[in-house]
């Protein structure tokens, strides 16, 4: 038996436009709970939310099989980090601070096996090969494994033509992260930001890699559709919580 199929990989190498949420509280059971609201794509995010490969592997069982199809963003390019996210079940992976060309082919040489890369041989014991019932894991793993390559700085995007040409599935632009970059702390949403966001976004798209954007404004969100982002984040769940949170404690004090 082969590694499972991925659906994120296949809609977006057909080009389709998928739309995601950010799952920040690192709680199984918010994000079995988000699994119910009809996302494409749900990221457990290892970077900047409480996570720890127990509670990333925990959230993974909770949507495997489900409608929305699970990606995890690890907190570095580390290829021992990568390579336990993997055994851990998952087949679709954010690497953010993507710079170069070199290290973003290091990120790629860490999620395939030796052959085409470096990653460890330890699937056996892992939820990666169902526990050894994919009999053909080791030879099938590397072609359904989703990589996206997280661009946000002006390094990155200086680069981004060289990054282009690793083998990944998805290159996505940080605005918050580029915004600080460009000395505007806090200006995500700045007119300058945005029109550098957009390039990128353009970029990408032309080089037949689909491309990926974080916004929560409608306007900005329908801005980087028009500019061709299709791997589209929408919300993320920590802030939907307190916002529902705050406006009913606001109708009531």
């Amino acid at each position: 038996m082969p590694a499972p199929h991925n659906r994120l990989k296949s809609r977006l190498a057909a080009g389709e436009t998928v739309f995601g949420c950010w799952l920040g509280t690192a709680e199984p059971y918010v994000a079995e709970m988000a699994a119910t609201a009809g996302f494409d794509w749900l990221l457990i995010d290892g970077e900047h939310a409480p996570n720890d490969l127990r509670s990333i592997s925990a959230q993974l069982a909770v949507l495997r099989g489900g409608e929305s199809d699970a990606i995890v963003r690890v907190p570095v390019g580390e290829t021992w980090m990568i390579k336990q996210v993997l055994d851990a079940g998952a087949q679709s992976l954010m690497v953010p601070m993507v710079e170069t060309a070199e290290q973003a082919q290091a990120i790629y040489a860490a999620t395939r096996y030796p052959g085409a890369g470096v990653r460890g041989i330890g699937s056996s014991l892992a939820r990666a090969s169902l526990f050894s019932s994919h009999a053909d894991y080791l030879k099938t793993a590397d072609r359904e494994i989703c990589l996206i390559l997280q661009v946000e700085s002006r390094r990155a995007l200086e680069n981004l033509d060289a990054i282009l040409q690793v083998p990944a599935d998805c290159v996505f632009v940080g605005p918050s992260d580029l915004a600080a970059d460009m000395g505007i702390l806090g200006g995500a949403s700045h007119p300058e930001v945005r029109a550098a966001v957009t390039e990128a976004l353009r970029r990408i798209r032309a080089a037949g890699k689909a491309a990926g954007v974080l916004a929560t404004e409608e306007d900005y969100i329908a801005e980087t559709r028009a500019a061709g982002a299709n791997f589209v984040g929408v919300g993320i769940d920590v802030l939907l919580y307190v916002a529902a949170m705050r406006k009913l404690a606001a109708r009531y004090k």
